[in-house]
């Protein structure tokens, strides 16, 4: 009988070979997830942060180029403000020149107007001594001033203010007012209407302003828009002038502002008004009438400023007036 041998026992098993297998193939599993994944997460962070540098690159840039212009605009304002400053300085040298030109004039002004009206004083009272020395009947030949009398102890203004008068001459209106205002320092009486005969203030209608400093310059004041509805035409407030005021123991000149005549006839006007303003024994007229005539037509003359003229003219001589005739605007 045939003895079988046994064969031995392996050193190693195959469950031993299955499980050192596992562990290989668990280290190379592991080598190769780490291998893969590793670089992949690095190579993300790497892009991310070189697409934030860049960004953060072109905001600085950005920032810079703002910064730059800022820095321009600030250059160019200070720029402004210096020049801003110069010119404010030079206007400031300007308005004290101005300012000490104008302080000149006006004591000069000032000046001029009490010497004119030391004079104009001084001419009236010579007029009343001369008059109680030489008696009432005297007249003297110097008693103008700019070749108008000055005697007269109360005045009346008759103004034309129409639309022409108003509009262009106005200003001219109210210097030669404030001059003949001068002439006269001291009158007992004033009174201002329109060539209407309507009345600058109605509650002294049909008596005089007294004569102040206040009252002056109420008028003047008044007169600065004093504008009532006129016809161009002297005649009514002339005649109501003298109708309202004559009296044969007041002298009295009344001063008529116009530049055109609208009336009809010439010749019935001074009829009238040498029938209203009665001579008196040595034949003198107690209402002078003096007028003075404003250039507003003088470019584009025309029939009635001629007649105004001659109107006038005529009145002034037979009234002991005077009638002057302005050439130009002041």
């Amino acid at each position: 009988m045939k003895k079988t041998r046994r064969r031995g026992i392996p050193e190693f098993s195959v469950s031993f070979l299955d499980v050192i297998c596992c562990g290989f193939g668990a280290i190379i599993l592991l080598l190769m997830i780490t291998k893969t994944v590793e670089p992949i997460v690095l190579e993300k962070s790497q892009v991310n942060l070189e697409g934030t540098v860049a960004k953060r690159e072109q905001a600085l840039f950005e920032i810079r180029g703002e910064i730059r212009e800022l820095r321009t605009q600030v250059s160019d304002a200070d720029a402004d403000l210096t020049e801003n400053l110069q010119r404010l300085a030079e206007l400031e040298k300007d308005l004290s020149r101005i300012l000490g030109q104008y302080a000149t004039t006006i004591a000069k002004q000032e000046l001029n107007e009490q010497e004119t009206g030391s004079l104009a004083a001084a001419k009236q009272s010579l007029t009343d001594e001369m008059q109680r020395l030489l008696g009432q009947d005297f007249r003297r030949s110097t008693d103008l001033v700019g070749g108008i009398a000055v005697d007269s102890e109360y005045i009346i203004f008759v103004i034309d203010t129409s639309g022409s008068m108003f509009n262009a001459a106005w200003s001219q209106v109210l210097t030669k007012v404030e001059e003949t205002l001068a002439i006269y320092p001291q009158v007992k009486g004033i009174q201002v209407m329109n060539d209407m005969g309507d009345y600058m203030f109605p509650r002294y209608q049909g008596q005089w302003i007294p004569d102040s400093a206040a009252r002056r310059k109420s008028i003047m004041d008044r007169l600065q828009n004093w504008n009532p509805f006129s016809n161009s035409s002297p005649v009514e407030g002339i005649q109501a002038a003298i109708s309202t005021f004559y009296d044969p123991t007041k002298r009295i000149s009344i001063y008529v502002f116009g530049d055109d005549f609208t009336g009809d006839s010439i010749e019935s006007v001074v009829d009238q008004v040498d029938r209203i303003n009665v001579a008196d024994e040595s034949g003198r007229r107690r209402v002078r009438i003096h007028a003075v005539a404003f250039p507003v037509y003088l470019q584009r003359p025309s029939a009635r400023v001629y007649r105004f003229a001659a109107l006038m003219r005529e009145l002034a001589y037979r009234n002991d007036g005077t009638f002057v005739g302005l050439s130009e605007y002041e």
